[in-house]
């Protein structure tokens, strides 16, 4: 049960990180540029020290095959355009600021001081998507538009970060998302029949891109080394 908590909580990170990664360069604004890199970066440290709780994180991260990797299926998720890219933080830093928390306060002595120290990076996380869930909702009309439909693509896969232990944390993330989208004017995406499966290594086609990309240098040229 250590090691699986600990690939599922460095897996959510390294996957998330390696997507916003794809941001640099390419934001709206440099600002969103720096803040999206940083957000990346602090995601793929969480996954490094996570992912040395149940192994060599480097032989994880860049030599598992993707039905070995238990990330949720919300980070896995693509970019699309900048609203479905906030959408999908904005959904994942509200689940994982409390679980943070809750990890550092309860958890056993190694988790939880990974999960101190991380959580004050994700409660920035957090503040930041959904800063921009305001912004965006109660903008233009085009991105009102995008961001309800990034949150319509995003949200079929909530229901799978409250399995198990983490059941107890749905109602503070059911209150800070009602908040955020209050605030910017915007309805809760309807009910759906969540997905989930990702947790026990069932992935959509997007991680198998994803990795293609990421484990490349390793899959070509096998023990290199810097």
């Amino acid at each position: 049960m250590r090691s699986e908590l600990a690939l599922r909580l460095g897996d959510d990170g390294l996957i998330l990180g390696q997507n916003l990664s794809a941001w640099c360069g390419h934001a709206p604004m440099l600002e969103l540029d720096l803040s999206l890199s940083n957000i990346a970066l602090d995601l793929i440290g969480q996954a490094t020290l996570f992912l040395g709780l149940a192994g060599d994180a480097d032989d994880l991260a860049f030599r598992r095959d993707v039905l070995d990797f238990k990330n949720c299926l919300l980070v896995e998720q693509p970019n699309g355009d900048f609203a479905q890219t906030i959408a999908r933080q904005f959904l994942f830093s509200n689940w994982q600021e409390p679980m943070l928390r809750d990890l550092a306060a309860k958890g056993e002595p190694a988790f939880a001081a990974i999960a101190a120290k991380s959580v004050k990076e994700v409660a920035y996380h957090a503040r930041f998507a959904s800063e921009w869930i305001v912004r965006l909702g109660d903008g233009t009309e085009e991105s009102r538009t995008r961001l309800i439909k990034g949150l319509d693509w995003m949200w079929r896969f909530v229901d799978e970060l409250f399995e198990g232990e983490h059941a107890a944390l749905r109602p503070e993330w059911d209150a800070r998302i009602d908040s955020a989208l209050r605030e910017a004017g915007l309805e809760r995406p309807a009910a759906r029949r969540g997905i989930v499966g990702g947790r026990e290594g069932h992935h959509s086609e997007h991680l198998g891109h994803l990795l293609s990309e990421m484990q490349f240098l390793q899959r070509a040229y096998p023990g290199a080394a810097w």
